[in-house]
């Protein structure tokens, strides 16, 4: 039997249940705990016949590894991870083109989880992550992304490079976030397309390859003396400029104008040509 994980935080706990992704082996409430939250939960693993049990709170300390449980913490498998090709359904199924987001080595939990939780937010329909030299969806990251990890498609693939290479040929446009002076401005970008945004490591950004085989590189416009932004708030403005765009185009194609979005991977065989001031690979 794989072994399982501990997850903790009520929020992160209470999405968990909702989504029903996972089994759930135990739900553990620390001696005195009580409130609303408490009961919510309660309910929740009683519907998924999920044992509720009590314990010392010094217990949740010991495997949490920290005094952040909240006096709760859930006894689940380990995260449910999807494929690509799930994606692409779940994008078919809403009638949109394929958005996807894909991290390009984020190291930090707190990152990782932050920016699951605006990609859910915003709507994307999958998530990519390398298997190797990044975060994966740990409890930490479950919880700094307020459970919204469940409620996602998240995959893993042995190379980053090579995902979007292969996607590319299905139709796919790849636009790497970067905030060098080089990159076209992310407003001008064209984002009503099928498409995967990528978001480099918080320190060294994209890496070489990666940036090669984008499409092309976009930056935020900045106005102020910093040059950049930490990596769950600049890759949270890109999710965001999609949507905007996109809402949009589906306003203007309701209206009968030239608007519409397309289908989950319209535009499949067309050329790749890009506007002034991109970069195209």
């Amino acid at each position: 039997m794989t072994a399982p994980e501990i997850l903790y935080g009520r929020r992160p706990m209470i999405e968990t249940l909702r989504a029903g992704r996972r089994r759930t082996r135990a739900l553990w409430i620390a001696d005195g705990a009580r409130g609303a939250t408490i009961e919510e939960l309660r309910a929740l693993a009683q519907r998924r016949e999920t044992p509720v049990r009590r314990c010392p709170k010094s217990q949740l300390d010991r495997w949490t590894h920290s005094g952040h449980h909240q006096g709760v913490a859930l006894e689940a498998d380990p995260y449910p991870y999807g494929d690509p090709e799930d994606m692409l359904r779940a994008a078919e199924a809403a009638r949109e083109p394929l958005f996807l987001m894909l991290l390009d080595h984020i190291e930090d939990p707190q990152n990782v989880g932050s920016l699951l939780r605006t990609a859910e937010a915003a709507g994307v329909h999958g998530v990519i992550l390398p298997r190797d030299r990044a975060a994966a969806v740990t409890p930490a990251v479950v919880r700094a992304s307020s459970g919204a990890s469940e409620h996602l498609c998240v995959a893993q693939v042995g190379n980053l490079a090579e995902f979007i290479e292969s996607w590319k040929r299905r139709g796919v446009w790849f636009f790497g976030l970067e905030a060098e002076p080089s990159a076209g401005l992310l407003t001008e970008a064209p984002l009503t397309r099928p498409l995967g945004l990528v978001v480099g490591n918080e320190g060294s950004g994209l890496g070489k390859r990666v940036a090669k085989t984008c499409d092309a590189l976009v930056r935020l416009p900045m106005r102020g003396k910093i040059q950049s932004l930490n990596a769950a708030v600049s890759g949270a403005i890109a999710l965001y400029e999609v949507r905007r765009q996109r809402d949009r185009s589906r306003a203007a194609g309701e209206d009968g104008g030239a608007g519409h979005v397309g289908t989950p991977l319209e535009g499949v065989g067309l050329g790749r040509p890009f506007a002034r001031g991109f970069r195209s690979n």
